[in-house]
C-alpha cells in the first residue's frame, strides 16, 4: 500500500509557492552544475565560473577588516586576552563587550532586541551621523537586516478598511521584498525608477502607484532602497523631503533600507530620518524603520549574519508588541552583535588598531570607486548596452538590447528573453549574472545584476568575456 505524504503542494502554505529569488535561482543552481562538470573533467570554453550572482564581498576577495576578527576572535576565546600581538584597544572593546554578557560568554543568551553596550553604540552613532538625540531603546539587533525587514514587514498583515494590504516597493528592487511579501500573503504595489533619468524617484510615479494599488487594496507601508539595489543610484536631499512628503499626505509608514550607505563613492548620503528631522513638524514626528547591517559597507561580514534597525515613533503597544515577537526568536548571534559593535564603533584616533583600519577601509572604497567605473565605461561601450552612473551599492545594472530572434528562441524555450540571455553567457563563458526580471524591470526593457567587487584581473577577464559574448550574440540573432 502506497504511504501519502502528510504535506503536498495542494496543502502547505500556498504563499510559499508565490516565493521567488533570482539571486539563489536557476542560473545559480545551472553555475553549480557547471562547477561540478569541470571538476570531472568535462570540456567547456571556460576554465571557471565566475559567481557575479551576489553581494558575498569576502567571497569575491575582498579582505576582511582586521579589527573585527580580533574582536570577534578574543570574544570567542577569551584566553588569547594575553597575547602580546593583540591591540591594547581590541583587549579593551572584548572586555566591555563580555561584561555586557551573560557569565561573560558570548555563548549565552542576549536580550531580544540585542546587548545593551551595542544598542547604545547604534544609538550614539546615529546620533553623529545625523545630529539627531537617538534611543538605543528604539535600536533592535537582528540576524542581517534581512530578519528585521520581515519582522515589521509582518506588522501589516492584516485587512484595514475592508481591503487587504499592501506595500509600495520600487521596480528594480532587491528580490528580499517581493519574496517576503509573497511568503507574508501581503500585496506588492510596484513603482517604477526613471532609468532614463539615472534612476530617480519621481514622485508622479508613487502617486500613479498608490492610486492603482488603492482601487482593491490599502497602501500601508512605502519602501526605499538608498542607496539602490540593484541600480546603486543615491537619492538627493530633496528628493527625500518629496517622498516624506508623500508619504505622510497618503498615510504611509516609510521603511528605509539604508544598507549601502558605506558604499558610497562620491555622492553625500542623507538617512530619512535626518531629512525628517530636519523637515520640522508634522514630518518630524512619522514613523519611520531605518536598517543597517554588516553585510555590506567596509564591513561585509556576510556570514555573520548581522544587522540592525531603528524603528521611531511607534505607538507604544506597537513596540510592545514587537519587542514580544522579536523575543520569540531567543536573540540574534551574539557574535554577530559583536561585528555590529565594531561598525557603529570602530577604532578611534590615537587608538592603537586606527591607523590599519583607516588604511584597510580606504582600499576597499578604492577598489570599488574603481571597479564602478571600469563597469560604467565598459557596459556603456558595448554595442546594445547602457548603463547609469554606479553611485553607491556594489552592483551594476546594465541595459541590454536583445533582438527579436532571440526574443523567440527564449518564447519557445518557456523562459524570458534576459534570463535566456543570462543562460547563454554562463554556459559560454562561465559568467554567472542574475537576469533584470529577478529584480523586475519596465516591460520591454532586459537588464542583469553583477557584482562589481571581483579582484582587478578577475574582473577585468569578465567584462571582457561579456564584451565577447554579446558581439558573437549579436552576430548569431540579429
Amino acid at each position: 500500500m502506497k504511504l501519502e505524504k502528510c504535506i503536498t503542494v495542494d496543502n502547505i502554505n500556498q504563499n510559499l509557492l508565490n516565493v521567488k529569488y533570482a539571486v539563489r535561482g536557476p542560473i545559480l543552481e545551472r553555475a553549480l552544475q557547471i562547477e561540478r562538470e569541470l571538476v570531472k573533467g568535462v570540456p567547456k570554453p571556460f576554465k571557471y565560473v565566475v559567481r557575479a550572482n551576489i553581494g558575498d564581498c569576502h567571497a569575491l576577495g575582498q579582505k576582511p577588516i582586521t579589527f573585527i576578527r580580533q574582536v570577534l576572535a578574543l570574544a570567542a576565546c577569551p584566553q588569547l586576552m594575553s597575547s602580546p600581538d593583540v591591540p591594547e584597544d581590541v583587549k579593551k572593546r572584548v572586555q566591555d563587550i563580555l561584561h555586557d554578557c551573560t557569565k561573560r560568554s558570548v555563548g549565552s543568551y542576549s536580550p531580544s532586541a540585542g546587548l545593551t553596550l551595542v544598542r547604545k553604540h547604534a544609538a550614539a552613532y546615529l546620533t553623529a551621523r545625523d545630529g539627531v538625540p537617538a534611543s538605543y531603546e528604539d535600536i533592535y539587533l537582528g540576524s542581517g537586516a534581512s530578519d528585521l525587514i520581515k519582522a515589521v514587514l509582518t506588522l501589516f498583515v492584516k485587512d484595514a478598511d475592508g481591503k487587504p494590504p499592501a506595500v509600495m516597493i520600487p521596480i528594480p528592487q532587491y528580490p528580499l521584498f517581493s519574496g517576503t511579501l509573497s511568503e507574508l500573503g501581503l500585496r506588492q504595489a510596484n513603482y517604477y525608477l526613471d532609468e532614463e533619468h539615472n534612476w530617480a524617484l519621481q514622485v508622479a510615479e508613487l502617486e500613479r502607484s498608490w492610486q492603482q494599488a488603492s482601487v482593491n487594496s490599502h497602501v500601508r507601508a512605502l519602501v526605499i532602497i538608498n542607496p539602490g539595489n540593484p541600480t546603486g543610484q543615491v537619492l538627493t536631499r530633496e528628493n527625500i523631503e518629496e517622498i516624506i512628503k508623500f508619504a505622510y499626505d497618503h498615510d504611509l509608514f516609510l521603511m528605509a533600507d539604508e544598507v549601502y550607505q558605506e558604499n558610497i563613492i562620491s555622492k553625500p548620503f542623507h538617512s530619512f530620518k535626518k531629512v525628517m528631522h530636519e523637515m520640522g513638524p508634522p514630518y518630524s514626528g512619522m514613523e519611520l524603520a531605518s536598517f543597517v547591517t554588516c553585510s555590506k559597507g567596509w564591513a561585509a561580514e556576510c556570514g555573520l549574519r548581522a544587522g540592525w534597525a531603528e524603528l521611531v515613533r511607534l505607538q507604544r503597544d506597537v513596540a510592545a508588541a514587537f519587542s514580544t515577537a522579536r523575543a520569540v526568536l531567543q536573540c540574534p548571534t551574539v557574535l554577530g552583535q559583536c561585528a555590529v559593535d565594531c561598525t557603529v564603533k570602530p577604532p578611534s584616533p590615537g587608538e592603537a588598531s586606527y591607523p590599519q583600519f583607516c588604511a584597510e577601509r580606504r582600499d576597499i572604497h578604492r577598489v570599488l570607486a574603481e571597479r564602478a567605473a571600469t563597469a560604467y565605461n565598459t557596459f556603456n561601450s558595448i554595442p546594445g548596452y547602457s548603463c547609469n552612473p554606479i553611485d553607491g551599492s556594489m552592483f551594476a545594472f546594465p541595459r541590454v538590447e536583445i533582438p527579436e530572434n532571440a526574443q523567440r528562441a527564449a518564447l519557445e524555450q518557456g523562459i524570458s528573453p534576459d534570463e535566456f540571455y543570462c543562460l547563454r553567457l554562463l554556459e559560454e563563458t562561465g559568467v554567472c549574472v542574475v537576469p533584470g526580471s529577478g529584480f523586475g524591470q519596465k516591460p520591454g526593457t532586459f537588464h542583469f545584476r553583477t557584482t562589481i567587487l571581483h579582484s582587478r584581473e578577475e574582473f577585468q577577464h569578465m567584462m571582457d568575456s561579456i564584451r565577447q559574448f554579446h558581439l558573437q550574440f549579436l552576430r548569431q540573432y540579429s
